[in-house]
């Protein structure tokens, strides 16, 4: 079998909102109405797990590309079509590096890697038909 991860969502008996308890052991509070402080949606964990899977990527084939990053920010913004089920239609990815002397070649291909190969989760929303766009700056340390 494959390599498999799990996830328990339980009800609080409050609202629409649920505990979930990764197989980590990690716990994050889900609310479907009025996410906020305390918790957020289900919609805006999805663009989270795409920020988190392809920022790792990234970060770690610049790494092993010798560049030298310092710092890495990786800000998403998903638009969402109107009518139910009210899928993802646009994403656009931002990933703001800082660091000495980066190169742009460098940073493009570790994207588009990341992008066409390594990061699962932007791969499904590609295969589900998402316009994912990808942008990045540099910023000297």
């Amino acid at each position: 079998m494959g390599n498999i991860k799990t996830a328990e969502l339980v009800w609080t008996g409050e609202n629409h909102d649920f505990v979930t308890t990764l197989g980590s052991g990690y716990q994050v509070q889900f609310k479907a109405a009025n996410a906020g402080e305390t918790g957020g949606s289900p919609m805006e964990f999805m663009l989270a797990g795409v920020a988190g899977c392809t920022g790792v990527d990234v970060l770690s084939m610049l790494k092993k590309m010798r560049q030298d990053v310092v710092g890495l920010t990786v800000n998403i913004e998903g638009e969402r079509a109107e009518d139910y089920p009210m899928v993802y239609t646009d994403v656009t990815i931002v990933y703001n590096l800082t660091g000495t002397d980066i190169d742009t070649e460098s940073v493009e291909k570790a994207i588009e890697l990341s992008m066409t190969k390594y990061c699962s989760a932007s791969i499904i929303f590609k295969r589900a038909g998402v316009n994912v766009s990808t942008k990045y700056n540099i910023e000297a340390a």
